[in-house]
């Protein structure tokens, strides 16, 4: 079992960065694929970025491709996600998850633990 624990929202203006970090909990960190996805009310949680268990591979989608990247370092049970270029629609409560297994799944109902949400406010 894991613990998941996020930090490092808040509110920028269009253009800024932040960094968010998911801290865990558990002598298993890196038994699991940690994933940061994003929601707004009304929406579906959306997968933003994937890092694998060693922290070789990592996945985005188009949508937040070169702005965004993900990072873990297994020694500190922590997973980083930096945000650069931050847009309006970028705006939501961002979520750390973990799957145990080898796979990268997009899709949040695959992943076993989820941290309570750090809220990004980005204006325009």
């Amino acid at each position: 079992q894991v613990q998941l624990v996020e930090s490092g929202g808040g509110s920028v203006q269009a253009g800024g960065s932040l960094r968010l970090s998911c801290s865990a909990s558990g002598r298993t960190f890196s038994s699991y694929v940690i994933a940061w996805f994003r929601q707004v009310p009304g929406k579906e949680r959306e997968f933003v970025a994937g890092v694998r268990r060693r922290g070789g591979d990592t996945y985005y989608p188009d949508s937040v491709k070169g702005r965004f990247t993900i990072a873990r370092d297994n020694a500190k049970n922590t997973v980083y996600m930096q945000m650069n270029s931050l847009k309006p629609e970028d705006a939501a409560v961002y979520y750390c998850a973990a799957f145990y297994g080898y796979d990268l799944p997009n899709n949040w109902r695959d992943y076993d633990y989820w941290g309570q949400g750090t809220q990004v406010t980005v204006s325009s």
